[in-house]
């Protein structure tokens, strides 16, 4: 019988982020490639591992069609050099694809089907928007499942702001131009580079190395905030500047039980807890963080005043606010989004979740003040999703110092 395991969070990289079109960096690449560069950085980061170890392979993305479908975790495992027995599947669950490759594997690690997995996602959003060829059945609107727009992400934005009129726009603005702060003050600081691997590109005129992200502007200010057009709604509240772009990138991350990570040499940076997903109306999707991390919370036992390490996706400054707001959590507590969120990094849909798996383990080395840290986002079509996770480098005394 099947040995029931803990599941750790050996590792995490991403490639830069880019700006998705024709001017973006990473224009002239294969949305696989980008995942390709992500996977064998971690590899390379773990070299020590064996590749044929590898029991399984997911990789996430919202747009499968093109060079970014046809089963990417098997095509991108062969491609990064995994062993031919090493296999493979894909995932789609929008916004949550890399976060839900990490649960899926998480599970079979669990219950003893795996030893060790690798989890991540991409979304070339240049080369693929976000429902592109994609049929919706009519029997949506039809029969009024859902509003004619729910499936427009900005327009469900907008209706959180009918929701929870306590959510201006000057706060929405404020919290963006603190995640373009807090990101730039982490990237000088040399936070958020060793997750980051370097990707070669086709400029067109040559080739080029990208090590940087292109999202960024760290100039930004509420005044030039104030000024933006609100595309989804006249006199609306969600812009450009409060929500995250349109981008490029890939993630990947390493997972194991915690005798697999043992008997390879590989290291803990994460205990996962527990996690869960849950549904909302898709007209406010936003909003699902915050039943999600009910859910998870209750299945590990803990509170929200358990958790003293937040990352939450930045899909619209007011998706997070609404869920800051309902736990009573400060809108600018240095214990969330410490270095930034995708307001200013970006947001490539399937890849984003083990970006904030990323950031929370390496907050989690530098606050072993802190036991538990919890990483969500909000999902198209109405849903959310969160994981808790436990720090290996809690210490009760560095707890007391800070309380």
């Amino acid at each position: 019988m099947a040995k029931a395991s803990d599941v750790v969070f050996v590792d995490g990289v991403r490639t830069p982020f880019g700006r998705a079109g024709e001017k973006g960096v990473f224009w002239k690449t294969r949305a696989d490639d980008l995942a390709v560069h992500a996977m064998r950085g971690l590899l390379d980061r773990n070299s020590q591992l064996d590749g044929a170890a590898v029991d399984d392979v997911a990789v996430a993305a919202t747009t499968q069609q093109g060079d970014q479908g046809l089963t990417l975790g098997r095509t991108v495992g062969m491609l990064a050099g995994l062993p031919k027995s090493v296999p493979g599947y894909a995932i789609d669950r929008m916004c949550a694809g890399a976060m839900t490759s990490v649960t899926t594997l998480a599970g079979a690690i669990a219950f003893g089907a795996a030893d060790v997995a690798i989890a991540g996602g991409v979304e070339h959003m240049g080369r693929h928007p976000m429902g592109f060829g994609a049929d919706v059945n009519p029997r949506f609107v039809a029969e009024r499942m859902v509003a004619t727009d729910a499936l427009v992400m900005g327009s469900t934005a907008e209706r959180l702001h009918d929701r929870f009129p306590a959510i201006t726009k000057d706060r929405t603005d404020a919290f963006a131009v603190q995640s373009q702060q807090r990101y730039a003050a982490a990237w000088a600081a040399g936070k958020l580079q060793p997750d980051v691997i370097p990707v070669e590109v086709n400029t067109g005129q040559g080739w080029d190395i990208v090590t940087t992200d292109e999202p960024p502007r760290p100039g930004t200010t509420l005044e030039a905030l104030a000024a933006l057009r609100t595309p989804f709604r006249p006199h609306g509240r969600v812009t450009a500047g409060n929500a995250a772009g349109l981008n490029d990138g890939a993630t990947m991350s390493l997972l194991a039980s915690e005798d697999g990570a043992k008997q390879h040499g590989l290291q803990t940076k994460m205990r996962m807890v527990s996690f869960a997903f849950a549904g909302v109306e898709p007209e406010v999707m936003g909003v699902g963080p915050v039943p999600a991390t009910d859910k998870a919370l209750r299945k590990a036992g803990l509170t929200i005043d358990d958790i003293g390490l937040f990352e939450i996706n930045e899909a619209f400054a007011v998706q997070v606010l609404a869920f800051l707001d309902n736990y009573g959590i400060a809108q600018d507590s240095p214990d969330v989004n410490a270095w930034g969120g995708a307001i200013a990094v970006g947001h490539p849909l399937a890849s984003s979740g083990v970006r904030l798996m990323n950031q929370l383990a390496a907050q989690f080395a530098e606050r072993p003040d802190v036991k538990y840290g919890i990483t969500t986002m909000c999902i198209g079509l109405g849903q959310g999703g969160t994981v808790i996770w436990e720090n290996p480098n809690f210490s009760k005394s560095a707890a007391r110092k800070a309380a």
